[in-house]
């Protein structure tokens, strides 16, 4: 294992560990540990895998953002996030295509104040800023939920 590097700025840290590949465990370490079952997408195991934990991530974070967003401006919180995580190969193995849709109820707040609700969670958000300059993410905001 490598030493822990401080991040002196650091307002939140969570360790989490894999020992075993994609079948098996993976855990969250500390007083609320939390062990997460994994399993390959394509076999029928019950347990969860990248793709679903990096869209969960990206969905949680994102519409967490665009909370705090929507109730700085005196609106209540009625945005929905979406994110469709794709695995196809590539000349190296494999890669995700991440498509993440973004709603914000437009007759309540109007298109152009969306739009800069959008743009801001989209600048914001920690994980949407780790995956935002990957060609493989998109992220658009739909003026219908479906």
């Amino acid at each position: 294992m490598t030493d822990l590097i401080e991040h002196p700025t650091a307002t939140y840290h969570t360790t989490a560990i894999n020992e075993a590949g994609l079948v098996g465990e993976s855990i969250i370490t500390g007083k609320d540990q939390l062990v997460v079952k994994t399993a390959d997408p394509k076999d029928d195991d019950q347990g969860t895998n990248p793709e679903q934990l990096i869209g969960l991530a990206l969905v949680t974070c994102l519409n967490a953002t665009l909370e705090a967003i929507e109730k700085r401006n005196g609106y209540e919180h009625q945005s929905k996030v979406r994110a469709d995580v794709y695995q196809a190969p590539d000349t190296h193995g494999l890669q995700f295509f991440i498509d993440a849709t973004v709603y914000i109820p437009e007759d309540v707040i109007g298109r152009k104040k969306a739009q800069a609700m959008f743009e801001l969670a989209e600048s914001r958000c920690p994980v949407a800023k780790l995956l935002g300059p990957s060609a493989n993410v998109t992220f658009t905001l739909v003026n219908e939920w479906k």
